[in-house]
């Protein structure tokens, strides 16, 4: 059995000596000293691959750990297979309080973490068995604030895959600042097969937003983190399976039409108090921002697509009033797609709908399809002029 305590609190300490830990359930805190590593797993009715992802946690070559599965509510068996692990491994914490969603979840996990390091585990994915100890050894030698690998995307059914994703490729792995070296703020927020040291995230303020039910939370922990981080390690190689076939994930949930837009609002909060002295995040967070709403236009159906684009021209021109656009950091496709939607949101739906296509033919029968001959012809016109 694991040895541990049970406590219930109602009130937090903010002091470095002394730290409280308030919860509106359970807390089990194992007694041992400070681990190099805490990794956190947020749990919600996963049961169906939760033991492959808790394996993979406790099968790690890095041991001197602690593995904080926060339980947010969960009505199926999930909470019972994280009690059964805690109960023959005292490196297991549990958290258990009513479902309040993501962010809170994570927020909590933070806040009773104990490792140099903070690392994250979605309960629907797994590690490979040298994941955490890459990692931290890619820290200790440069004693990074940030250290991030590569990721496979992983299929179950109907056969196994593994894809490579390459968030990670030797373009850009190695020791990095990116404040200097800055194309890690354009690829996909990936806040899992990554540590963070637990001081730097204190110091800079990086936590999550709480708001029950929202979705994509892991975007603003990730522009947080980055736009702090001076001292980063890349490494170049997969080190966990990133589930593709959970329907219950957030990428598969088209209602959560403007939980980015919520997101976004978070990230340029959060400048307004932080790193003052790097103007040019507010031009980089706009870049990420129509990188993003395109992404979330392409996943909703077409009916949600309308409700959708009246709210990517508004704050589109909201962030051109305010002068935090700098077009010359935008991808050549990216400016074209960014003035077509100011100019005319219709033809905008109409050309989105055909990007990806590769030869220009197939590309024009493509337009007429979704607009007809005469939008096909204005879009491109527009093209050749912009």
């Amino acid at each position: 059995m694991a040895h541990c305590i049970e406590l219930t609190l109602f009130n937090i300490c903010p002091s470095h000596t002394l730290r409280l830990y308030a919860t509106l359930g359970r807390i089990t805190i194992p007694m041992t000293d400070t681990p190099s590593i805490s990794l956190l797993v947020p749990i919600c009715n996963v049961e169906r691959y939760l033991r492959e992802c808790l394996d993979s946690a406790q099968g790690q070559t890095l041991t001197d750990i602690e593995i904080i599965c926060i339980n947010d509510g969960s009505t199926d068996s999930s909470l019972e297979i994280i009690n059964e692990y805690a109960s023959r491994d005292d490196r297991f914490v549990v958290i258990d309080k009513p479902n309040s969603g993501y962010g809170d979840s994570m927020n909590k996990g933070l806040s009773i973490a104990k490792g140099e390091y903070v690392g994250i585990l979605e309960s629907d994915d797994f590690f490979e068995p040298d994941a955490l100890e890459l990692m931290y050894k890619a820290a200790k030698s440069v004693d990074a604030q940030v250290v991030k690998a590569d990721f496979f995307l992983f299929w179950s059914t109907p056969d196994v895959r593994n894809d490579r994703f390459m968030w990670v490729d030797s373009r850009i792995a190695g020791h990095i600042n990116p404040q200097v070296e800055r194309e890690v703020f354009y690829r996909k927020p990936s806040i899992w097969s990554a540590i963070y040291k637990r001081e730097f995230l204190i110091e800079n303020d990086v936590t999550f937003l709480p708001s029950p039910g929202a979705s994509y939370q892991d975007a603003g922990f990730n522009f947080k983190v980055w736009s702090s981080c001076t001292n980063a390690v890349l490494i170049d190689k997969p080190i966990l399976h990133y589930r593709q076939d959970n329907e219950k994930s957030s990428v598969n949930s088209p209602g959560k039409v403007f939980c980015v837009c919520d997101e976004y609002q978070e990230m340029n909060k959060y400048l307004d108090t932080h790193h003052l002295d790097r103007p040019y995040l507010r031009a980089i967070l706009s870049r990420m921002k129509f990188d993003t709403y395109e992404w979330n236009f392409d996943r909703l159906v077409p009916e949600l697509r309308e409700e959708f684009v009246p709210r990517m021209v508004e704050d589109l021109k909201h962030d051109e009033e305010l002068g935090r656009v700098d077009l010359s950091i935008f991808d050549p496709g990216k400016r074209i797609n960014r003035a077509l939607l100011l100019h005319d949101p219709k033809l905008y739906a109409i050309k989105r709908a055909s990007d990806g296509v590769q030869s220009r033919s197939d590309r024009f029968k493509s337009l007429v399809k979704h607009g007809g001959v005469l939008a096909a012809f204005k879009i491109a016109l527009f093209r050749l002029t912009h």
